[in-house]
């Protein structure tokens, strides 16, 4: 079974987050924040509006940075993702 997102959605899974500063400094679980950074794991077929076919701008296997507070999260078959519109999207890391 997989997930399969629906019109302009977008299934991402977050990178792992750093564990230590630049300067060496350990950080706890609890000072960790979330990363911003995912790879995407499923592209929904993109959406109609007004007539007018919007294609998706991301495929599977991208690394995007995405708005913080953006996008639904869900656990899956043990993992988490997040499922957020493609507009959420600020940007695709190359």
């Amino acid at each position: 079974m997989k997930i399969r997102p629906l019109g302009d959605r977008v299934v991402i899974k977050r990178l792992e987050a750093e564990e230590t500063t630049k300067s060496g400094i350990v950080l706890p679980g609890s000072a960790k924040e979330k990363p911003q950074m995912a790879e995407v794991v499923a592209v929904g077929p993109g959406v109609d509006r007004d007539g007018k076919k919007i294609e998706m701008e991301v495929k599977v296997g991208d690394k995007v940075i995405f708005s913080k507070y953006s996008g639904n999260e869900v656990k899956f078959e043990g993992e988490e993702y997040t499922i957020l519109k493609q507009e959420d999207i600020l940007a695709v890391v190359e």
